[in-house]
C-alpha cells in the first residue's frame, strides 16, 4: 500500500516561502481571496497533461475587421477575425475565437483539445459553429462565389474572416453581435441562418489509453494509435538502451512506424527493475478543421478554421513492478463534473491507495477507480501523485469549461454586460495586433501581465479582509490594554 498527494496552487509551487503569509493571513480572511488570485493565467507555464494532437504559439489577430458588440453596458466596436498560431515542430494553424469576452494573452501556448473539455462540450450550437468554419472563409478561399452566396456583391478577406466571426460568435457565446461592414453582416446572418448541426472532427493524433502497467516479464498495453495522419513514427524510450524495454506490435516484433487503428505495447525483460517509461508518436498531417485550441493559461478557447501541414504528437507512459500494487495514473478534465478525473489502474497483486483532497482512496489489485477532483472555473490545478518503484505524475492546467460571458451570468451578471471585461475593453481579440500596442494609459488590460478579468475584484476582497483583520488585531489590543474590563 503506498500513499501520497499533493494538490496545491501554482502560488504555494512558485513561492513555497508564503505559506507562513497564508497562515498569519487566515484570521483576516485574505487566505480564501489570495488562494482564487493565486490560481491565475500564471499558474500553468509549463505544459498540462494532454492527450495528443497540436500543440502551438498564439501569433496574433492577422486577418480581421470590425464588429460592434451589443451589451447591456452600451455598444462597443471590437476587432474580428482570423488569428495565427505557429505549431511546435512546425506549420500554421488559422483559427476564431470562441469566448469573445476573454482576452487573449500574449504568445500564449495553445493545445489541440477535445470538446467536451472546453465550453464547446455543453453549446447545443457547436455543431453549427463546425458547419460555418466548413462553409465561409478560408476553408472557402474563392471570395467572389462566397460573396454571391451572401448576397453581396464583393468580399475582402478581411471582411469574409470579420462575417465569418461574427456568425460564429453568435453561437458560441449566444451574444448580440454585428459585423461593422454591411457586406461582412449580409455574410454573418448567411452563415447564421444557414448553419446546421455537423459533427465534432476527431483528434489528429491521441493514444488511448496513454497510461499502462503491468508486471515485468509481459507485455504492457495495447496502446491504440488514434490519427487522421496516413502513418505515425513511433518513437521508443529514451531508456530503452538501458531498461531493455521497447516497443512492439501484437507480434511481439519492435516497431517503429504505426497508421490509424495500430495497437502498441511495451515489452519489458523479467529481469527489469521496477520502474516506468514512455514513448512517443509523431505525424506531420493537416489537423482538422474544427478541432478546439485551448489555452495553457487563461486565453480565449479558439476553432480551428485552417491547418497547414503540422507536427502532431502524443504521449503513453508504462509502469511495472514484480510484486505489490502497480498503478497506471492519467487525468482529464471534466467539464460535465467540474473539475478534473483521475483514474487509477492497478495491475498489480496489492491494493494501490492514494489521497485527493484529503479523502484517501483505495484501488483494488486488478480494478480501476476514477475520482473527479472538483475545481472552480478559471482556476489553476496542479496534483502529484506518488507510487512505488518512484513513480511521480504531476497533472497541472486550467480549468476553462465556460465562455466568460455565461461565467460572469451564472456569478450573477449579465451574461450580455461582461462586467469587469467590456467596460475595460479587455475583450480584444488581441490588444497587441489591432493597431498599435496599448499602453496602460489606455485603460486596456495588457495581453502580458496575465491577469484574469476577476483580478480586481480579487483584489479588492482581499483588501477589505485584510482591512477587516487589521481592525480586529487593533480592537483585541485596545481592549486587552483597557483596565477594568473584564
Amino acid at each position: 500500500m503506498f500513499s501520497a498527494l499533493s494538490a496545491f496552487s501554482s502560488l504555494s509551487v512558485r513561492r513555497r516561502g508564503s505559506t507562513r503569509l497564508a497562515a498569519a493571513a487566515v484570521a483576516s480572511g485574505l487566505l480564501a481571496a489570495g488562494a482564487l488570485a493565486a490560481a491565475g493565467p500564471a499558474a500553468a507555464e509549463e505544459t498540462p497533461q494532454h492527450q495528443g494532437g497540436a500543440v502551438a504559439t498564439l501569433d496574433g489577430l492577422k486577418t480581421y475587421d470590425t464588429a460592434v458588440l451589443h451589451t447591456d453596458g452600451g455598444d462597443q466596436q471590437i476587432p474580428a477575425g482570423l488569428f495565427e498560431m505557429t505549431v511546435d515542430g512546425g506549420g500554421t494553424l488559422k483559427t476564431y475565437c470562441i469566448d469573445v469576452h476573454r482576452p487573449t494573452q500574449e504568445q500564449a501556448k495553445y493545445l489541440e483539445t477535445s470538446w467536451d473539455e472546453t465550453s464547446l462540450g455543453a453549446n447545443r450550437d457547436a455543431g453549427k459553429i463546425r458547419w460555418i468554419l466548413d462553409h465561409s472563409y478560408p476553408q472557402v478561399d474563392d471570395l467572389s462565389a462566397l460573396a454571391e452566396r451572401a448576397g453581396v456583391d464583393s468580399l475582402t478577406e478581411q471582411t469574409a474572416a470579420a462575417g465569418t466571426q461574427v456568425a460564429i460568435w453568435r453561437y458560441s457565446d449566444h451574444v448580440k453581435v454585428d459585423a461593422l461592414d454591411p457586406k461582412a453582416e449580409k455574410l454573418a446572418d448567411f452563415l447564421e441562418k444557414n448553419a446546421r448541426g455537423a459533427a465534432e472532427p476527431r483528434a489528429s493524433l491521441t493514444l488511448e489509453p496513454n497510461a499502462v502497467s503491468g508486471k515485468a516479464g509481459e507485455k504492457l498495453g495495447p496502446v491504440t494509435v488514434r490519427t487522421d495522419a496516413g502513418h505515425v513514427t513511433v518513437v521508443p524510450p529514451a531508456d530503452a538502451a538501458a531498461s531493455g524495454v521497447k516497443v512492439v506490435g501484437k507480434d511481439g516484433k519492435p516497431v517503429t512506424a504505426a497508421t490509424n487503428g495500430s495497437e502498441l505495447y511495451f515489452d519489458v525483460p523479467t529481469d527489469a527493475a521496477d520502474g516506468s517509461s514512455s514513448l512517443t508518436v509523431q505525424a506531420t498531417t493537416s489537423v482538422p478543421v474544427g478541432r478546439a485550441f485551448a489555452g495553457v493559461t487563461q486565453s480565449q478557447t479558439q476553432i480551428l478554421a485552417g491547418s497547414s501541414e503540422s507536427t502532431v504528437s502524443a504521449a503513453a507512459t508504462a509502469t511495472w513492478a514484480k510484486k505489490g500494487a502497480i498503478p497506471a495514473l492519467s487525468a482529464r478534465k471534466n467539464c460535465a463534473k467540474g473539475g478534473v478525473d483521475i483514474t487509477a489502474v492497478n495491475k498489480g497483486d496489492e491494493p494501490f491507495s492514494f489521497e485527493l483532497m484529503d479523502f484517501k482512496h483505495t484501488v483494488a489489485a486488478g480494478q480501476s477507480r476514477t475520482v473527479t477532483v472538483p475545481v472552480q472555473e478559471d482556476q489553476a490545478y496542479d496534483f502529484t501523485i506518488e507510487g512505488p518503484g518512484g513513480l511521480k505524475k504531476n497533472f497541472k492546467g486550467v480549468l476553462d469549461c465556460k465562455t466568460s460571458g455565461a461565467t460572469a451570468a451564472g456569478a450573477g451578471s449579465s451574461a450580455g454586460s461582461g462586467t469587469g471585461t467590456m467596460d475595460q475593453l479587455q475583450n480584444q481579440p488581441s490588444p497587441a495586433t489591432a493597431g498599435n500596442a496599448p499602453t496602460a494609459g489606455d485603460g486596456l488590460d495588457l495581453a502580458e501581465t496575465g491577469s484574469s478579468n476577476a483580478t480586481p475584484m480579487i483584489l479588492g476582497i482581499a483588501v477589505v479582509f485584510l482591512v477587516l483583520g487589521i481592525a480586529a488585531v487593533f480592537f483585541v489590543r485596545k481592549k486587552d490594554a483597557t483596565p477594568g474590563e473584564k
